[in-house]
This record gives C-alpha cells, structure tokens and sequence, in this order.
C-alpha cells in the first residue's frame, strides 16, 4: 500500500519556505528547526548577502513584496518559522487587498 499524497491545500506556507531555502542552501536546511536562528544554523553560510537573496527568493516563490524600510528584515527572517508568518501575514493582506480592488 502507498502512502498516501498530500494535497496541494494540505502544503503549509512553512513547508513552502523550508523548499524555497533548501533551494537556495540545499541539504543544510533539512536539520533546521523552525525556531532555530539561521544565522546559528547556517552559519556563515547565512550572511548578509544570502539573507538578501533569501528575501529576494521567498518573494517570487510567494509573489509578495518585501519593504526594506517598513518590514524588520532582520527579525522577519531570522527564523524559519518568523519567515512563514511574515509570508501568511502578506498574503492575507494581499487577499484582503486583491479582494477590495475587485468590487
């Protein structure tokens, strides 16, 4: 018997993250926990310049819009799981706000 296969809706904004950055870090990700600070878990790997294409990466996997001066990017993305509430809270507010413009 196979396992079964997980919906594309059972696919949490986290997993999509966690993809997203094994992308860009490979296997390296795979141990990270959610909390742990990527800067401790990647090490020098998570520099200032992979930070910046991590943001850049996590906004076209998702289609959103990072502010550089309104968003705390370092907090935002220091973790695994602050990124992927930093990404759910953008794409509600971009569900709220697509939603405005079509009435």
């Amino acid at each position: 018997m196979s396992a079964p296969v997980a919906s594309a809706a059972a696919v949490t904004v986290a997993d999509r993250v966690r993809v997203a950055l094994r992308l860009q870090f490979g296997a390296l990700v795979d141990p990270v926990g959610a909390d742990d600070l990527l800067s401790d878990a990647l090490g020098d790997r998570y520099d200032s310049l992979a930070a910046l294409e991590c943001v850049c990466r996590i906004e076209s996997t998702f289609g959103i819009e990072v502010d550089f001066v309104e968003h705390d990017i370092r907090h935002h993305f220091s973790t695994l799981r602050l990124i992927a509430e930093f990404v759910a809270e953008r794409l509600e507010d971009l569900a709220v706000l697509g939603g405005a413009t079509d009435s």
